[in-house]
């Protein structure tokens, strides 16, 4: 193995090691064959195999016909979403709510603290609660399908649609569509822009010479709901859209309330369009030939951009920018393996990247379910942003997760304020919320603390990778205001001398009561490690270490354990007897898996801790990113064959579903956390920690694996 340009920095009291990316071996891996050994392949209307085009922060998702012909029938499965990062709306706030109202005051340790929850019992406090849950909530910005008419005039429906052959291009971004009608094919490309909100449509058939192929446009109005799949019709004149245009080129404003935006529709031969219904838009081609082109650009505001691009401008561009992105960064491959499972295994590894790239690289953290469809309002959750980007540095695509990081800088005034209102220093960064850094109520999420450590880990990360002045006079004062914070929220027990995270907090395993809960094993860990950090940052800066950080990492509560394992937090001695702490996240195993040993870390006890997990744990009541956790967990521990059997338990919330998607349940169809945290254990089985000599420990060397892999890189 060749690791390149080993650092060492020593500050204080504390040693960190520096690796760089490292190669396994000096033979490049064939990228493209990698990729497209992976195409997707669909050959029916699945409603959970729909397939996406995009570009980070904008995608389009479409049916087995390479458009979004049948929105209803995909509902219920991966949606057909088309979403964009600018694409927000809130409801007429008609009864003046004001966040506030939602807040409640908790008596800990001697203060009050002011938490926004979800309130009950007061009427007002409620609906000021459910209106700053629902809003601001991200538009899903238009269906564009197929009308296809049959013989007898009337319009095609799912089973008239036959003989389904659609390939996702993973190597070039490109899906291509073909199935019959009546025994007459018809052909779909589409592809997506990959600097601007921009698809190109190429349709080939004689249905469009026959004038039985037209291209519809359907404007849907939010529905409010937890999950939106883009196909709510209903509220008809709580919007408005008008058509304009002629010829070549229409346009189709859309106003909901003060969200405007628009559609350009420019096309490769004349065609007729009209708006047949309320929010509904049909386009006829007047074509004597077989083909028929359409580009449509998706942007915010109601005035019209000058669309520049043809149908084969998108498609180039898209095969420029996936062929930039395939080979660039980091690279897996695990043919010749011997093992009946890795091939399922790089499929994955694969098709993650494509989905986390498409879904989740704009300036803002992503949701769960990315640009695809609404979960949780459409709103990001910034303890899952870790899942999101971190990998994109582990493959050394550092420029990706930086991108995101742009939204700490746009909401740090709102997290200072929160930590103000709330009676500490610094800032305490949201949990739930939006592109602008609001809070939203939640009687979960406001208690969550395990987000506040993930802005030095990042930036940790991008300074390993250029460690520069640039680098740490961009970052520095976040650095230092997300650890102010950090270092203030504790409370020294009077008694023991150390300082208890908690009272007043649920940590990363949801199912613990904020009010009783301290000293989550996790939480404790990252704190230190990030405490640790920040006093590094200081040190490079030319400054001296903070006093108050120091003295909270030296008298921080210890890791509790008992019986030889770690416990989920001190105040859950029951926690592996008692049904209830065994299930959500088994979080226990992030302090030696998403961290290295810090804090005292005791790795024998992590060992009997992972093992008693394995046993006794709920895995139908966990997440897409434990599978990943545990495997990190496991890797660490150098128990290659448990980090592999980690990673493809058969288990339902383990699900990869044939596009790639991490499936949940039948709320939560696609998790991209899952296809992130894949990515992040994948690469830790195959670098190390920077204290690992052991060559990929993650993996098995009982010579069913031949793993390949080039520049990835470590974390920590």
């Amino acid at each position: 193995m060749d690791c390149k340009q080993g650092h060492f920095f020593r500050v204080g009291f504390f040693t960190t090691i520096f690796l760089m990316h490292c190669t396994a071996n000096a033979q490049g891996i064939n990228r493209k064959a990698l990729v497209q050994r992976h195409a997707v392949h669909v050959d029916a209307m699945d409603s959970l195999a729909s397939l996406t085009v995009g570009n980070g922060s904008f995608a389009f998702t479409v049916d087995a016909t390479g458009m979004q012909t049948f929105p209803d029938y995909y509902a219920n499965g991966v949606p057909l979403g088309t979403q964009s990062d600018w694409g927000w709306h809130s409801f007429p706030n008609l009864e003046n709510n004001v966040l506030s109202s939602s807040q409640k005051q908790y008596a800990l340790d001697g203060r009050m603290v002011s938490y926004t929850v979800q309130t009950k019992g007061d009427q007002q406090s409620e609906k000021a609660s459910e209106y700053f849950r629902v809003n601001p909530h991200r538009l899903q910005l238009g269906n564009i399908g197929l009308e296809l008419l049959k013989q007898d005039g009337s319009i095609a429906g799912l089973k008239d649609i036959v003989d389904i052959n659609q390939v996702l291009d993973l190597y070039t971004g490109i899906i291509t569509s073909k199935f019959k009608l009546e025994g007459i094919e018809v052909e779909v490309e589409t592809s997506c822009h990959q600097q601007k909100d921009v698809l190109g449509f190429r349709i080939h058939s004689a249905l469009i010479s026959k004038k039985r192929l037209n291209v519809f446009i359907r404007l849907p109005y939010p529905n409010g709901q937890f999950k939106d799949a883009g196909n709510h019709y209903s509220h008809e004149a709580n919007h408005q859209s008008r058509l304009m245009g002629t010829g070549k080129q229409y346009l189709i404003q859309h106003v909901l309330d003060t969200a405007q935006y628009h559609l350009q529709l420019v096309s490769s031969n004349i065609a007729k369009a009209e708006n047949f219904a309320a929010h509904q838009f049909r386009m006829f081609p007047q074509s004597q030939t077989d083909s028929f082109s359409l580009v449509v650009g998706f942007n915010p505001g109601l005035q019209a951009k000058n669309i520049t691009e043809n149908v084969l401008s998108v498609r180039s561009n898209s095969i420029k920018g996936w062929h930039q992105f395939w080979h660039s960064g980091g690279a897996i491959d695990l043919a010749g393996s011997k093992d009946p499972r890795a091939r399922e295994l790089e499929r994955r590894i694969v098709l993650s990247q494509y989905l986390t790239k498409l879904q989740c690289t704009s300036s803002n953290p992503p949701q769960e379910t990315g640009l695809t469809y609404n979960s949780w309002f459409g709103k990001p959750h910034i303890e899952m942003h870790w899942w999101h980007a971190v990998h994109f540095a582990q493959w050394g695509r550092h420029d990706l997760m930086e991108k995101s990081l742009d939204w700490y800088f746009r909401s740090a005034e709102k997290a200072r304020a929160i930590a103000n209102r709330q009676g500490y220093k610094g800032m305490r960064w949201q949990k739930m919320t939006d592109n602008n850094g609001d809070e939203t109520p939640s009687s979960v999420g406001a208690f969550l603390i395990w987000q506040q450590p993930h802005l030095i880990y990042m930036v940790e990360m991008l300074y390993r990778k250029n460690p520069t002045s640039k680098v740490l006079d961009k970052y520095k004062e976040l650095v230092f205001a997300t650890a102010d914070f950090m270092a203030d929220f504790p409370e020294r027990d009077s008694k023991t001398g150390y300082y208890n995270l908690g009272k007043g907090l649920i940590p990363a395993q949801e199912c613990f009561d904020p009010l009783t809960t301290f000293n989550p094993t996790y939480e404790l860990a990252y704190w230190s490690w990030a405490l640790q950090t920040a006093q590094q940052w200081r040190s490079r800066a030319g400054l001296k270490p903070n006093p108050q950080w120091q003295e909270v990492v030296q008298h921080l509560a210890p890791l509790p354990k008992a019986n030889g394992v770690y416990l989920a937090s001190e105040s859950t001695p029951d926690c592996y007897t008692n049904p209830r702490y065994l299930a959500d996240h088994p979080a226990v195993l992030g302090a030696y898996g998403m961290l290295p040993a810090v804090h005292a870390m005791d790795t024998a006890v992590m060992h009997n801790t992972l093992k008693l997990v394995q046993k006794t744990w709920s895995w139908n009541k966990t997440w897409g990113w434990d599978y990943p956790m545990m495997a990190m967990t496991a890797s660490r521990l150098h128990l290659p064959e448990d980090a592999i059997d980690a990673l493809l338990m058969p288990v339902q919330k383990n699900t990869y579903l044939k596009n790639g998607h991490n499936y949940q349940d039948g709320r939560l169809t696609i998790y991209l956390p899952g296809n992130g945290g894949l990515l992040s254990a994948v690469a830790l089985m195959c670098t190390g920690g920077d204290l690992d000599t052991t060559k990929q420990p993650g993996f098995p060397s009982n010579g069913n694996w031949n793993v390949r892999w080039e520049v990835l890189y470590r974390s920590f």
